[in-house]
């Protein structure tokens, strides 16, 4: 073990961040050995500026938890760790590992799916991948531990592998991942064992890796900020096809332009996506399949869709992309079409649209990177630039703006460029043979590089003139045939026979005032006719009267007043008719008589209440009782007796009062019955009127 000055490598404590130093120092307060290791002191050594700093321990999760409390959480199966939270930056603690012990551990191809085996730090360094990545700063002492030549290794800026090659890859197959990384990001080479290592075989062993782990891994490989030279060595070496579905042979412009743009804004310090970049490295996937829906004539929203959604479940196989990460995507590709031709109405919410930015950014870029001349890919019609000078308008320029937009979009400039031109119809191609014809002919100048020269007008020209005055004449031949036409239908004659001077056609139907005005008739001639209608039928009147007299004489007068009646008849008739010898065009329109209104008196009600009918029942029964004749003291006894021996049934008590009312009352005295409404219970009965009578007398 070779033990070296910090001071010596130019390493100090003033240059760490607070929060590893006070990680540090608890854990050593509490008798535990701690130190930094891994990529922060590889990182300061190489004079890079490290993004976070590890620490490891000899202290086991539970006893760091016990430690730090609620600022620690422990994460992980397969390898255990603890997360300290210290103000804002969070260590990432580890335990020292012990090579696995027995078959539980590994799979049959030896990949280790269990690696919780507490060890030294002896064994913890012989469990490190890389040798650049096992040295161990401990930055309260200031020294620092190399146990494998790892310094030299960062000298000759070489990648290797600690112990066996083929066997550490066996156990990890994502170090082929990371050796390509730190490739990229150092510059470093690779040596002679690891090199040998990236074949079909080892890279087949990717595939048994959970696909959660492969996307963290993608993740640092994306947002490193060396993510150009890291593409090529991905398709170099072969590691795209085991980490992305369907890619293609060499990665497309848009993929290297994204990959620029994105180390640039790392650099700049900006945030990123790494879900940008797989929406850039899927694109040509997601064309594929759009085009296969659009061939079984999907709607176009639901092609979009269906595509999106497949190959993203494909990717899924591959990495596992969180489901945050696979809608940012889908909504990038689905708003390529939606900003690349924009309804006006929907301008302001596509730009308050969350993932507007970076589906601007995508567009953007598709135009840079002449995405239209991809077959599947549809044009962007320019609208990159559009956006990108919409995003810096105020309010009110960005509603004009819109007003431009709508402007142009109606007279067809801004289609002009969508490669979606139809062929004009036979009508429009001689419309535009005429007006060349005619000579109407732009006078700005042209440009030199267009080719073009102008020379004077030919006599052709002056030859248009007299055709369009030829062209005229047709016209008004063709306005009189119409004209004539029209009379032999009798559709009506046409007032003034002779064609406008602006060659337009007269009205088909016109209409003479005067003529209108002599058939509405006056007032003197309403009253006239008035007078005749009432003559004529007092005439009838009379003459009706003289027939009736005359039916009652002789039949000889009454042929001689029948002939005498017809002629004065017919000749009233002449009267009438010559008086009636009135215009047949003219329309008699009598005076509205008004009508007085009659007001009626209101009658009294026909009901009678319950008393007044009892009273008028009672008057009834006294006028008929003076009508019977008196009864005899004999037909008395018989009717009392006959009562009392009378049975109780209904039907023989009617008999009984039958026979008594046929022997007192005869029945050519008895008033005729009239057939009244059934009276309420207070009226009396026919026997007991009877009886009451009888007592009365």
């Amino acid at each position: 073990m070779a033990e070296r000055s910090a001071k010596q490598l130019g390493l100090s404590k003033a240059d760490l961040p607070n929060s590893i130093i006070e990680v540090i120092a608890t854990l050593s307060k509490a008798g535990f050995d701690a130190y930094i290791v891994g990529g922060g002191v590889r990182d300061t050594l190489l004079g890079l500026n490290p993004k976070d700093f590890d620490a490891v321990t000899d202290a086991r999760p539970h006893e760091v938890k016990d430690l730090f409390g609620k600022r620690c959480r422990i994460i992980g199966r397969r390898f255990q760790l603890a997360h300290v939270y210290s103000g804002r930056d969070m260590i990432e603690v580890a335990t020292f590992r012990a090579p696995p012990s027995g078959d539980a551990h590994t799979t049959s191809d030896g990949m280790i799916v269990r690696d919780n085996v507490w060890g030294d730090i002896h064994q913890d360094f012989a469990r490190r991948d890389f040798s650049i990545n096992a040295m161990y700063y401990e930055p309260l002492k200031g020294v620092v531990y190399d146990f494998c030549d790892a310094l030299d290794d960062i000298k000759n800026k070489t990648l290797r592998l600690l112990g066996h090659a083929p066997l550490r890859i066996e156990e990890d197959p994502v170090r082929l991942l990371r050796a390509l990384r730190f490739k990229a990001k150092l510059g470093f080479e690779f040596d002679a064992d690891l090199s040998e290592q990236f074949h079909d075989d080892n890279w087949a062993l990717l595939d048994q890796v959970s696909p959660h782990r492969l996307y963290d891994e993608s993740q640092k490989m994306f947002t490193g900020g060396y993510l150009v030279p890291l593409l090529p060595l991905l398709f170099e070496y072969g590691a795209i096809r085991h980490l992305i579905i369907y890619p293609p042979e060499q990665p497309s412009r848009l993929v290297n332009q994204v990959a620029i743009n994105t180390d640039k804004r790392i650099a700049l310090g900006k945030s990123i996506n790494p879900a940008f970049f797989y929406a850039a490295l899927l694109w040509e996937n997601y064309l594929h399949q759009l085009a296969k829906f659009k061939k079984k004539n999907m709607p176009f929203h639901d092609a979009q869709l269906q595509a999106a959604s497949k190959v993203i479940d494909r990717q899924r196989i591959k990495t596992a992309i969180p489901r945050f990460a696979e809608q940012f995507i889908r909504d990038i590709w689905i708003l390529q079409p939606k900003l690349a031709n924009p309804r006006v109405k929907q301008i302001a919410q596509l730009a308050e649209h969350p993932r507007f930015r970076a589906a601007f950014d995508f567009l953007l870029l598709r135009e840079q990177c002449d995405d239209e001349l991809n077959p599947l890919s549809e044009s962007t019609n320019g609208m990159g630039e559009w956006w990108q000078t919409y995003q810096t308008l105020s309010e009110k320029q960005k509603q004009q703006a819109i007003d431009d937009f709508a402007g142009d979009s109606r007279r067809g400039a801004s289609k002009s460029s969508r490669n979606r031109g139809r062929s004009r119809n036979r009508q429009e191609d001689k419309n535009s043979s005429v007006d060349t014809d005619l000579g109407q002919q732009s006078t700005a100048p042209k440009s030199e590089n267009s080719g073009v020269d102008y020379a004077p007008k030919s006599p052709k020209h002056k030859v248009d003139s007299h055709s369009k005055s030829a062209t005229l004449s047709t016209q008004d031949k063709h306005y009189a045939e119409e004209r004539a036409q029209l009379e032999k239908l009798s559709l009506g004659r046409l007032v003034g026979e002779q064609l406008t001077k602006q060659n337009q056609p007269s009205p088909l139907f016109t209409i003479n005032a005067d003529k209108m005005a002599k058939q509405v008739p006056q007032q003197s001639d309403i009253d006239k006719q008035v007078e005749i209608n009432k003559q004529t039928e007092k005439d009838r009147a009379t003459a009706i009267k003289e027939q009736q007299s005359s039916q009652s004489e002789s039949p000889t007068k009454a042929k001689v007043s029948s002939k005498s009646h017809s002629a004065t008849k017919h000749s009233a008739e002449k009267v009438v008719s010559s008086q009636l010898v009135v215009k047949k065009d003219v329309v008699l329109l009598p005076k509205a008589e008004p009508i007085p209104s009659k007001r009626r008196r209101r009658e009294p009600s026909q009901e009678l209440s319950q008393s007044e009918r009892l009273q008028a029942n009672q008057s009834k029964a006294a006028v008929n009782a003076e009508k019977l004749p008196e009864p005899q003291p004999e037909a008395v006894k018989d009717f009392a007796e006959d009562k009392a021996k009378a049975p109780k049934s209904k039907s023989k008590a009617k008999q009984a009062v039958a026979a008594v009312t046929d022997k007192v009352i005869p029945k050519s005295d008895r008033v005729p019955a009239t057939r009244r409404r059934r009276e309420p219970s207070s009226t009396l009965s026919v026997s007991e009127r009877a009886t009451s009578e009888t007592s009365q007398s």
